[in-house]
C-alpha cells in the first residue's frame, strides 16, 4: 500500500540505523549523548511496537513526551462529564479511550455508565449530534478532547447545530494546544534549570502539523535554539526524523524540518484553522494532567456560539483533583522518568486495570511499552 509498506521496510530501517550511528561517531565530541523528545503518542505507540529504541545507538535517548490527549485529560475534566451523566441526566457521547480514564472516588466513565449513567461510545462528534437530531427529548453532550487535529471537527458540529437549531446539544470542551505544551516543558525547571531532563530536539507531531502547518515552531528553534523535526507516524519515518536530528545538532543547528513533507506544510490548513478561530477561543489557563495549570493552552467555545457549551448550559464547576500518590504518570508525560521506573507498572497498573492515565490510551506511554513487551525484564527484576 502506497505510502504504508514503503515506510516498514527492515532493509532500509537497518540502513537508517547505521546511518544514525555513523552520525554519532561524527560528533566533535566523541563522547557526547542525544536526547529527543517524541510529543505525540502516535510516535510513542510506533517506537514501542517496532523496536525503534532497540535499533538506535546506545548514546541516543528517547523521551516520550505529553502528546496523548487522554494520557493529559485531568481527572477534573472527567468528574465534569461524570456529572453531567449521573447527576444532570444528560446523555454523554464520547470516544472510546475515555471510559476508563481514573476519575475520582474510583469512578470512572465506564463505572459511572455501570451505575445507570447514559454514555455512549462514538466514533465522530458528527455521531453525537446525530444523536441528539434523533432524540430531541435528550440533552446529548459531546465530550470532547484532544490537540488541533481533532479540534475542526467539534467545531465544524457546533456550526452545524446552530444551523440546525438544535436546543438538546452541547460540547463539554476540553481541546488542548501543542505549542503551548512544549513552550511549557521547554521552561520547566527539569529542562531550563536543573537540567534533570535533557532535550536537544523534537520529533513534532504528524497530524497535528497538517492542521497548523510547521511554522508554530519555529519559535521554539529560534528561541530555545531546539531543533524540531516533524515525522510521520511509520518507523521509517521516525528513524529519518531522528537521523536528520542528530544531524542538526552535529552542525550546530536548531531549525524546523519537515520530514512529513508528503502531508505538511509550512502553513498548514487554513481552512480548518479559520474555523476553529470562529468558533473557539483561547482559555487564560487550563490543567494538564502532569504538567499542573499552563497559560493559555486550550480552547473555550466563544460567545456567539455559547448556547453549546455544556459548561454554560449546565451548572458544572471544575475542581483540581490529584492523581494517584503512587501513580508516576505526572512524571513520566514531563519525560522526569520512563513506565518502567514507576512501582505500579506491569503489577498493579495494566491496561486491563489502568491506576493512571498513561495506562488507558494505545498511545499512552506506558500502555505502550506494557503491549510489546520491551521492558518486563525490568519489572521482573
Amino acid at each position: 500500500m502506497k505510502y504504508v509498506d514503503e515506510f516498514r521496510d527492515g532493509e532500509l530501517a537497518k540502513g537508517l540505523a547505521a546511518a544514525v550511528a555513523i552520525a554519532t561517531k561524527c560528533a566533535a565530541d566523541a563522547t557526547r549523548s542525544y536526547s529527543f523528545m517524541e510529543f505525540c503518542g502516535g510516535h510513542t505507540h510506533a517506537i514501542s511496537r517496532y523496536g525503534i529504541a532497540d535499533l538506535l545507538p546506545a548514546n541516543v535517548h528517547m523521551i516520550h513526551g505529553p502528546g496523548c490527549p487522554v494520557c493529559v485529560l485531568p481527572i477534573g475534566r472527567v468528574d465534569m462529564a461524570i456529572a453531567l451523566a449521573l447527576e444532570h441526566g444528560a446523555t454523554l457521547c464520547t470516544y472510546g479511550d475515555t471510559l476508563r480514564i481514573p476519575a475520582s472516588h474510583g469512578l470512572s466513565l465506564l463505572k459511572a455508565k455501570s451505575q445507570g449513567g447514559d454514555i455512549r461510545i462514538v466514533y465522530s462528534c458528527a455521531d453525537a449530534l446525530a444523536l441528539a437530531q434523533a432524540h430531541p427529548e435528550k440533552q446529548v453532550v459531546f465530550f470532547a478532547i484532544g490537540f488541533e487535529t481533532t479540534t475542526p471537527p467539534t467545531a465544524v458540529v457546533i456550526r452545524q447545530a446552530q444551523i440546525l437549531g438544535l436546543k438538546n446539544f452541547s460540547v463539554l470542551c476540553c481541546h488542548v494546544l501543542t505549542p503551548s505544551a512544549i513552550g511549557h516543558i521547554l521552561e520547566s525547571p527539569e529542562v531550563r534549570d536543573y537540567g534533570t531532563v535533557p532535550l536537544d530536539g523534537f520529533i513534532g507531531p504528524a497530524h497535528v502539523s497538517t492542521v497548523i502547518g510547521s511554522r508554530p515552531y519555529e519559535f521554539f528553534a529560534e528561541e530555545y535554539r531546539k531543533p524540531v523535526v516533524i515525522a510521520g507516524f511509520e518507523p521509517l519515518d521516525v528513524m529519518q526524523a531522528i537521523l536528520m536530528l542528530v544531524k542538526q545538532v552535529n552542525e550546530g543547528r536548531a531549525e524546523v524540518e519537515n520530514q512529513f513533507s508528503r502531508a505538511v506544510t509550512r502553513e498548514g490548513n487554513l481552512k480548518a484553522q479559520n474555523l476553529v478561530a470562529e468558533v473557539f477561543e483561547l482559555r487564560r489557563e487550563f490543567e494538564w494532567r502532569g504538567l499542573n495549570i499552563v497559560p493559555y493552552s486550550a480552547l473555550s467555545i466563544r460567545g456567539h456560539y455559547a448556547q453549546f457549551d455544556a459548561e454554560k448550559r449546565f451548572p458544572l464547576s471544575y475542581r483540581q483533583v490529584a492523581d494517584n500518590k503512587a501513580c508516576e504518570c505526572g512524571a513520566i508525560l514531563r519525560g522526569v522518568k520512563r513506565p518502567w521506573e514507576c512501582k505500579l507498572f506491569g503489577t498493579v497498573c495494566t491496561p486491563e486495570n489502568p491506576m493512571g492515565s498513561c495506562m488507558v490510551s494505545s498511545e499512552g506511554a506506558c500502555a505502550a511499552h506494557y503491549t510489546y513487551g520491551r521492558f518486563k525484564q525490568l519489572v521482573q527484576a
